[in-house]
């Protein structure tokens, strides 16, 4: 009689292969993800009706393996593809359909890079029940004790263990065969945060852009569709469809839109275009715990840029109500990364972001040169995590502010960028000024609605046009070495 402890199903296990053609490792990626997943859903459903099956269920994500003997350069232009150092590599993979694209992409440039084969194969990593049947409609792994048995006694669970941020932390250590990471995420990792976007934005991870905006204000919900129907509308604007929270999606600028029964608690809207450089808006709300969680988990879908467009306070008295602020620096009183990226690291404007944001500005205010310095300003955001920070001992507070040449404060942008740096997404932030407390021109009901109505569809614009200016780069140009450390993963 089996050992219903040690016995472990499987589905077949085959041999590596070797590949030099790009878009054919990707098709054997997903067959063995896709034999694994439906191998996985298949008993567990099983499971859920006959009780326990005797035995442990058991499937591997397919992972991706290099390795490389010599020292011979690389076109060094370039920021990804190619790997330091001789000696094996190796990524786990999921959800190779979505990410089909990014995949072909990686492993182009690999195999001219390196002039060599890619291997690709089942890892000893095991998939989570849970990953595996969370796209699957009517199928939920139950809530310990729901089952009739424990499940963690036949299926893999999630092991939060093993779901870190080592590698773009540079903590990362050679697996048990030596191998380095090839990828900034491994699968476990991305699995888990594709789940986490599904429950904070109310919209499937495959509607996500190539291009974020994220905001600290639901008014820029209602311009960014009232933009997005006038896109449509437009046979020559390239947009295809506007996705909303509970994943409602129109063609047609004058199609219906209905609103989800609850607001997620960061939602999602998704212009989309066929080759997914679309842009999307996230609400992330305010503070920067927020801003954290949103950037944490849209980091894996490896967008090409994100950019802050939120309201701010004003700190200068030559400001007025309605500037925007470009970040050229950041004054990190946010304290949720800490841990992971030191206040000592240095967060440095990327200037193809704030080129393109700049552009924007004058093209949507028709203002050149040295004019549009009466309505923008460049300098140093301070984010801080105390929404009330007005109300404290001012001079400790305001002396660092003025120290630091802070020309603005928010809750949200030196975690949006510190984020960005982190996890090798270019970043930037324009921001548009609501209030003045320094000066005691506060955010009043009255002052706020006019505010609001003159200047959330101008903003707003600007950062989609910036969106597109971006959009229009070469990759190699807006992903460039300044985000890159001594020992990169070879994968973007």
């Amino acid at each position: 009689m089996p050992d219903a402890a040690t016995d472990v199903a499987t589905p077949d296990l085959p041999a590596p292969r070797a590949f030099r053609d790009a878009e054919a490792a990707v098709a054997h990626l997903s067959a063995l993800y896709r034999e694994a997943t439906d191998f996985l859903a298949a008993r567990f459903e099983a499971c859920l009706r006959d009780g326990h099956p005797g035995h442990r269920v058991r499937a591997f994500y397919p992972e991706i393996r290099l390795a490389t003997t010599s020292f011979a350069e690389v076109d060094s232009r370039l920021a990804f593809g190619h790997v330091a150092a001789p000696g094996p590599y190796a990524t786990t993979v999921t959800r190779p359909d979505l990410f089909a694209g990014y995949l072909r992409q990686q492993l182009e440039l690999l195999i001219r890079n390196h002039d060599t084969a890619v291997e690709i194969g089942l890892s000893d990593t095991p998939i989570p029940v849970h990953f595996a049947v969370a796209d699957r409609p009517g199928l939920t792994v139950p809530q310990e004790g729901a089952a009739r048995f424990p499940l963690r006694d036949v299926f893999d669970v999630p092991d939060l263990a093993a779901t870190n941020d080592d590698i773009v932390n540079g903590l990362a250590q050679p697996g048990p065969d030596g191998a380095r990471p090839l990828a900034p995420f491994t699968a476990q990792r991305v699995d888990y945060s594709l789940a986490r976007l599904t429950h904070y934005t109310a919209t499937d991870p495959a509607h996500f852009q190539a291009h974020v905006l994220f905001t600290n204000y639901q008014f820029y919900v209602a311009e960014f569709e009232a933009l997005a129907r006038a896109k449509l509308a437009d046979p020559e604007s390239g947009y295809t469809s506007f996705v909303a929270p509970g994943d409602a999606e129109i063609t047609a600028p004058d199609a219906a839109l209905d609103a989800p029964a609850k607001t997620p608690q960061m939602p999602a809207y998704h212009l989309k275009r066929a080759d997914g450089r679309g842009i999307t808006l996230v609400n992330i709300g305010v503070g920067p715990s927020n801003a954290k969680t949103a950037t944490d988990h849209i980091a894996v879908l490896r967008p090409h840029a994100w950019v802050m467009v939120g309201h701010c306070a004003g700190l200068r008295n030559s400001q007025s109500l309605g500037d925007f602020v470009l970040a050229h620096a950041y004054l990190r009183e946010d304290r949720v990364l800490d841990d992971d990226l030191p206040v000592w690291v240095p967060i440095p404007a990327l200037a193809e972001i704030q080129i393109a944001l700049e552009r924007a500005v004058a093209e949507e205010t028709a203002l050149e040169g040295y004019d549009v310095k009466r309505i923008m300003r460049t300098g140093t955001v301070a984010s801080v995590d105390n929404r009330n920070w007005e109300l404290r001992e001012h001079t400790g507070p305001v002396q660092r502010l003025s120290q630091s040449r802070a020309v603005a404060l928010d809750m949200e942008s030196a975690t949006v960028a510190a984020n960005g740096f982190r996890f090798r997404v270019p970043y930037g932030t324009l921001l548009c000024v609501s209030d003045k407390p320094l000066q005691g021109e506060l955010k009043l009901p009255g002052m706020a609605s006019e505010f609001y109505t003159t200047q959330v569809a101008r903003h707003l614009r600007i950062g989609v046009r910036a969106m597109e200016l971006i959009a229009a780069m070469p990759l190699e140009r807006i992903h460039s070495r300044k985000l890159r450390s001594f020992e990169e993963t070879a994968f973007l």
